[in-house]
């Protein structure tokens, strides 16, 4: 199973980004997946679900700006952020599970300056 997550970068508060997370070894279009993120000296943590019927879940501090949708056509992850605030600078990760086992991609940077 591998997870590469890309498109993150340096952005100035209110701006956007887009990340994109490819997958592959699992069947994508069966599989619940999510977004995470963690912040310097902070626990990572889960910001973002969408289940293999297109069910999402927002954590509250994103709700509203960032946007977790999925393609199963490209087997394809993403996270639209929106109205970005220097809080959501962290790097972020994709994940997933299978047969009882937690994967990861690379993780991806995004930094917000105010």
């Amino acid at each position: 199973v591998q997870l590469q997550a890309y498109g993150g970068g340096s952005v100035q508060a209110g701006g956007s980004l887009r990340l994109s997370c490819k997958t592959s070894g699992v069947v994508f279009k069966f599989k619940t997946l999510n977004w995470y993120r963690q912040a310097p000296g902070k626990q990572r943590e889960l910001i973002a679900t969408i289940t293999a019927n297109g069910t999402s879940n927002l954590t509250a501090s994103v709700k509203g700006r960032f946007i977790i949708s999925r393609d199963n056509t490209r087997n394809t992850l993403y996270l639209q952020l929106n109205s970005l605030k220097p809080e959501d600078t962290a790097v972020y990760y994709c994940n997933t599970q299978n047969w009882g086992n937690d994967y990861w991609g690379k993780g991806t940077q995004v930094t917000v300056s105010s």
